[in-house]
């Protein structure tokens, strides 16, 4: 197991998926400052943990949002080193656009200031440059999260980005005519903070977002806007009784190997899988101990059953979610090295270790932890 210090907050890590740089992660950090003078600042540690610094409710015109995405490398021995720094407003989410082999990779950062920074990787410098920034929203705006629709279908270009933010509402970027990414629809989808947005993998049509109302929406980009497809804010848990939401929905994810699938996260500690063609009743629900930050499906089909969690107040987790004959959930590995809120983590497209596992990334918050592991 390896161990980085941050120095600032840690909320998100991505592995860059491109054949050629699949040693190549990155890790954002998130600090927020109260100016006590002209020169001095401290950093502000929220009392309520449930949403930490990431509550863009708890914003105050004195407080300044400063982060950095961390560039870093996985070493041949399983180690880590870090290659570059790059500062910016606060990280809220980050996601590479799956590419074509051809094409090089590029990292999109959605930032705590209304903005998305596009940053393409140089191999031969070993560093990433950033070459485009879109202003989705006034600077007192937070972009909370972003995904690119080509998961499932790599293209040489950028296919679309939706991004969600903490005035409620989505907004879909799709390249112009000079190949940069433009907004093309932004509509109000939330009532509170939509945490996730998230494409439909499989039809690039369809968008679902999650957030503080405690629902799942589903969007199709082809229509207006004025109402959703669908809305869950009910589902059934052992199909027998209803019960709400309790808590925001915080993640979804739509699976890049098992189509009409996609796990959702929310705070009150569970993970439910939906069949979107059923989207109003869960086809199982697992209780991961703690609110789950961020769910991600394994990158091979040959582990399309594994889900990694990270569950905030109770570590980081592989679930194994099983949907064939008979329908069921368990935890088969656990990771509790953190010491603090666990909010990022992702799976290495490197191909498996001698082990035959699959080499893990997570980050903590508080303690600015960063751990490398395998599940």
């Amino acid at each position: 197991m390896v161990t980085l210090d941050t120095v600032w907050p840690a909320d998100s890590i991505e592995f860059c998926p491109h054949e050629s740089a699949s040693e190549i992660f990155v890790c954002g950090t998130y600090r927020l400052e109260q100016p006590l003078a002209d020169s001095d600042a401290k950093v502000h540690t929220a009392p309520d943990d449930s949403k930490v610094g990431l509550d863009p409710t708890t914003r105050k015109q004195s407080q300044v949002r400063r982060g950095k995405c961390l560039v870093l490398q996985v070493t041949g021995d399983r180690g880590v080193s870090q290659i570059q720094e790059i500062s910016l407003p606060a990280v809220l989410d980050q996601k590479w656009c799956h590419t074509s082999q051809t094409a090089s990779p590029v990292l999109g950062i959605a930032d705590s200031e209304g903005n998305v920074t596009l940053h393409e990787w140089h191999k031969e410098e070993r560093q990433l440059k950033a070459f485009q920034s879109v202003s989705c929203a006034p600077s007192d705006v937070l972009c909370l999260s972003l995904d690119w629709s080509t998961r499932r279908y790599p293209t040489n270009n950028y296919g679309s980005l939706v991004v969600s933010l903490s005035n409620g509402s989505l907004c879909v970027l799709n390249p112009d005519s000079s190949g940069n990414l433009a907004i093309v629809n932004q509509w109000h989808a939330h009532d509170y903070e939509p945490w996730i947005a998230a494409w439909n993998y499989w039809d690039t049509s369809i968008v679902y977002s999650g957030g503080d109302d405690l629902a799942i929406k589903g969007w199709d980009v082809r229509q207006n806007f004025s109402q959703p497809i669908f809305t869950n804010k009910r589902h059934f848990i052992c199909f027998s009784y209803p019960r709400r939401f309790n808590a925001g929905v915080t993640t979804i994810q739509s699976h890049p190997h098992i189509e009409y699938l996609i796990a959702v996260g929310s705070y009150d500690n569970s993970v439910c899988t939906f069949d979107t063609r059923k989207p109003l009743v869960p086809l199982v629900q697992g209780d991961v101990g703690g609110g789950a930050w961020r769910v991600k499906w394994h990158p091979s089909p040959s582990r399309k059953e594994d889900l990694l969690v990270a569950s905030m107040h109770d570590g980081f987790k592989v679930a194994k979610a099983h949907h064939g004959e008979g329908v069921t959930w368990e935890i088969v590995k656990r990771f509790d090295d953190h010491k603090s809120l666990a909010y990022g983590a992702d799976w290495s497209f490197a191909p498996p270790g001698i082990d035959g596992e699959t080499l893990i990334a997570s980050c903590s918050f508080y303690d600015h932890t960063l751990h490398l592991w395998s599940g």
